[in-house]
């Protein structure tokens, strides 16, 4: 008689493979926004043109 295939292992493996791209997109997104914001902090705002009149 075949074997039965562990359904039960790939299924958590895929799992487990979906979970750590998704933190890794994730990660990924907020470095580039604390590295954005530290641009914006690092840069003096323009000063718009309703301000001067």
């Amino acid at each position: 008689m075949a074997r039965q295939p562990n359904y039960d292992f790939e299924k958590r493996k895929k799992e487990q493979e979906r979970k750590a791209k998704k933190d890794a997109k994730r990660a990924d997104r907020q470095q580039r926004r604390d590295e954005r914001r530290a641009e914006d902090e690092a840069q003096p705002a323009p000063p718009t043109a309703d301000a001067t009149e």
